[in-house]
């Protein structure tokens, strides 16, 4: 592999930090948000969510659409395009009216910029894996897709580490005033250098422009790539619902069973980065030589027998076992995204790679990522189970393993 084509995977892959970097700031920073650009009411909280639950939404429009682009015109201009999007989304927002400046207007163009965010997301993701898997070596694809998904790790702690110093650093007054806007102004400049070294890179090997006459790539994928679709959402519903409850969720459950102290939360979340960081190119070189199927099959086996007794451990109130039972879900939820990208990605053919994911993969994780912490926290409420997150857990692991048992093939897949 050339020194070239090594730069231009780092320039892609290291793209997720500022995927991810969104993702955490927002969620870290909801409550100063709410304030900037809802004012006072009780309501505002409630309201800066809800917007952040409609943006989310827009990641498969983006997946579509994007993929679209990537599998027509190259992977290069959606990647371009993606992270185009993303720092004009940042830009806009670090430079908005606040809801004393501009009333309701301020709320409605946060959330219409966090609308673009999440389209600029549901195309970056695919196109990342898809460039990565095209690009690397068949015998390490594994391994190098996976580092997509470690650096969106990177992304999430260098968002808590900022939203950190500033919460530290300045009093209510200046936070609310103008600190607000300073990590929104940094993740822009983080997304306009990206893409300006995207701009540097090839396309891909793989890649061969259509001919006329050859149809949608959309199209192609629904006739003749159901089965690569269906496992697709096989693997990233599990990858979702492990990551979005098993580590995303995981404050608030520490919240709801008891646990006060914030700032333990904050340093467990820490971990949780740490142990994905550390376990997802492991896992990743593992399929490389193991093989997907055998990975994956005990990746859900491990969530379907471990994530009860863990949250279990949680709700029990010692530091200890909660510290294990939270590096342990990382380390599923961590294993599950390392082989998911290039599984998923290597169900498709180049000609409708990016359409593909994005009617199986992201449909997945718009469904089982951004509806299921709401989800496992009403039901907790409603039964008073403490385990009820691990039952959803086990659940779609059982569901996945059984559909992947039947989809993915017995030979050892490598790439």
């Amino acid at each position: 592999m050339t020194p070239k084509r090594k730069l231009a995977m780092l320039a892609v892959g290291g793209s997720t930090v500022v995927e991810w970097y969104d993702f955490t700031l927002c969620l870290y920073f909801a409550p100063t948000l709410s304030r900037v650009f809802f004012g006072p009411g009780k309501d505002a909280l409630g309201n800066t969510l809800a917007g952040f639950a409609i943006a989310y939404l827009m990641r498969p429009f983006g997946a579509v659409l994007l993929g679209l682009l990537g599998d027509r015109k190259g992977r290069k201009p959606a990647l371009l395009l993606s992270m185009a999007a993303m720092t004009l989304a940042m830009l806009c927002i670090a430079l908005l009216p606040t809801y004393r400046q501009a009333g309701a207007w301020a709320g409605l163009g946060l959330i219409v910029m966090r609308c673009l965010m999440g389209f600029s997301v549901g195309g970056e993701y695919t196109s990342v894996v898809t460039y990565l898997y095209e690009t690397a070596p068949a015998h390490r694809r594994g391994l190098i897709t996976s580092l997509a998904a470690a650096a969106s790790e990177i992304g999430g702690l260098l968002a808590v580490a900022l939203c950190a110093v500033l919460t530290s650093t300045l009093d209510a007054a200046s936070l609310d005033g103008w600190g607000w806007r300073v990590p929104f102004l940094f993740g822009a400049a983080l997304a306009g250098a990206i893409w300006l070294a995207r701009g540097m890179i090839s396309e891909t090997p793989a890649f061969h422009q259509p001919a006329a006459g050859q149809g949608s790539p959309l199209a192609y994928a629904l006739r003749h790539e159901r089965k690569g679709i269906a496992t697709g959402f096989a693997i990233s519903a599990l990858g979702s619902i492990s990551y979005y409850v098993g580590i995303s969720y995981v404050p608030s459950y520490m919240a709801s069973v008891g646990w006060h102290n914030e700032g333990m939360a904050l340093e467990y979340s820490t971990l949780a980065a740490l142990v994905v960081i550390a376990v997802t190119p492991l896992v990743g070189w593992l399929s490389d030589v193991a093989g997907r199927r055998w990975v994956l099959l005990c990746l859900c086996a491990g969530c379907a027998l471990l994530p009860m007794a863990l949250f279990r451990l949680i709700a029990s109130g010692s530091a200890t076992a909660a510290l294990g039972a939270i590096a342990t879900l990382a380390a599923l939820a961590g294993g599950v995204s390392a082989v998911g990208t290039v599984a998923t990605a290597e169900q498709f053919s180049a000609r409708a790679r990016l359409s593909g994911l994005a009617l199986g993969a992201t449909s997945a994780t718009a469904l089982f990522g951004g509806l299921t912490p709401y989800l496992a926290h009403h039901l907790q409420q409603a039964t008073g189970l403490t385990e009820v997150p691990g039952i959803m857990i086990a659940v779609v692991a059982l569901g996945s393993g059984l559909a992947l048992m039947v989809l993915l093939p017995t030979r050892k897949v490598t790439g």
